[in-house]
């Protein structure tokens, strides 16, 4: 029989220390509850978790959801789960190198177009229970 305590997780978000793997499975949580919110609103996905390696010593970037508009804007959404708002709540958690980091994959993701559409950076914040959409969060 195998006891699990002081939330060591298990399964695929794992990572081997207390408390990793329930941070892990809330941001997959996150994810999962982000995008039914924003399709719900009428955006359709495009891709998840389109991610960018910068190099062997440096941070790449990653970028959670890339979804369209009804009028074709690209949307790149960065999605922070929080057990609750406290330490400034998941919005306040996008700093500004994080920004930076998402900019670059966002370059990178439009590479694949000869022209690329209008595009955008949303932020979804989950707060324990409660969902807030930040359209237009940060720009280039």
């Amino acid at each position: 029989m195998v006891t699990r305590r002081w939330g060591w997780g298990g399964g695929s978000g794992d990572r081997g220390g207390p408390g990793v793997g329930s941070t892990q499975a809330r941001g997959d949580a996150g994810e999962v509850r982000a995008l039914a919110w924003l399709v719900s609103r009428g955006l359709v996905l495009v891709q998840r978790n389109y991610r960018v390696a910068r190099g062997p010593s440096a941070r790449g970037g990653e970028i959670d959801l890339v979804m369209r508009e009804r009028d074709g804007t690209l949307v790149f959404v960065e999605v922070r789960a929080r057990a609750d708002a406290g330490h400034g709540g998941a919005a306040a958690s996008v700093t500004r190198s994080k920004q930076q980091r998402l900019l670059r994959a966002a370059q990178h993701y439009l590479l694949r177009f000869d022209s690329p559409p209008p595009c955008r950076f949303d932020v979804v914040a989950i707060d324990g229970e409660r969902i807030e959409w930040l359209p237009g969060a940060f720009g280039a």
